[in-house]
């Protein structure tokens, strides 16, 4: 499995819905990107310019909201990910 190093966390990213609520269905080139994920690996933090490591405020199996923009696409043993810094998650889905 990939180790992500510092403060990134690498997200399997949520595929979003197909149709719409009236049922259209929608193209692959048409559809938003999605910003869920489940968190799969997490960083050991960032570290702190007096050499402290702040420690990650989220965790494995997490799910979590992101920058829409946000992370680098990463294919690993035929599965996609999304590798993106602590700073760029939005919030943790409780």
């Amino acid at each position: 499995m990939l180790k992500p190093l510092g403060d990134r966390v690498i997200l399997e990213a949520k595929d979003e819905e197909e149709q719409t609520v009236g049922g259209i269905v929608l193209a692959s080139n048409a559809k938003e990107k999605s910003q869920t994920g489940k968190v799969v690996a997490v960083g050991n933090g960032r570290v702190l310019d007096d050499g402290k490591t702040l420690p990650m405020n989220v965790k494995v199996g997490d799910t979590v909201v992101y920058d829409k923009y946000a992370g680098t696409e990463v294919t690993y043993e035929d599965q996609k990910y999304l590798v993106v810094h602590e700073k760029d998650l939005v919030a943790v889905v409780e």
